[in-house]
């Protein structure tokens, strides 16, 4: 039931998305206080592909970083464990690394991402976990030493 209003929710705010008026939100939806206002806007779609893409980086940032990870039925750090896994399971290893570095600053620990990947090998599969494995080494081998 909820997936109608929510919806026609996002529908209704993309008419207004040039005009950097867009702000689902989930809490509405999921018939939760309204979190407070976004006091970081994200950048990271344009960033990322803005110069290519505009209107996917728009919404990107608005609607996925500033909406969806900001709602506040789930920790960022369970949004995290969330996002890998999905990654991991689908095979999207070119989206990892920049999610596992995030995992990381949510509060994951390397040991964690590990003990994840090691528990999907069995349900998303071994290439898929091996795949996954070479993107934490990536990750871990950038990371400042302490």
């Amino acid at each position: 039931m909820a997936i109608v209003p929510f919806f026609w929710t996002i529908g209704s705010r993309f008419s207004d998305f040039q005009n950097s008026t867009v702000r689902p939100s989930l809490a509405t939806v999921n018939s939760q206080p309204r979190r407070p206002p976004v006091t970081h806007r994200s950048d990271q779609g344009q960033r990322s592909f803005g110069d290519v893409a505009p209107a996917l980086a728009e919404l990107t940032d608005r609607v996925l970083f500033d909406g969806v990870w900001q709602d506040p039925s789930l920790s960022p750090r369970d949004r995290s464990l969330a996002t890998v896994s999905t990654l991991i399971a689908l095979g999207r290893t070119e989206q990892l690394p920049f999610h596992l570095r995030r995992a990381i600053d949510n509060g994951l620990t390397h040991d964690e991402l590990a003990a994840l990947i090691t528990h999907l090998a069995f349900y998303a599969g071994w290439p898929a976990a091996s795949s996954a494995v070479a993107r934490l080494r990536e990750v871990i081998k950038e990371a400042p030493s302490p």
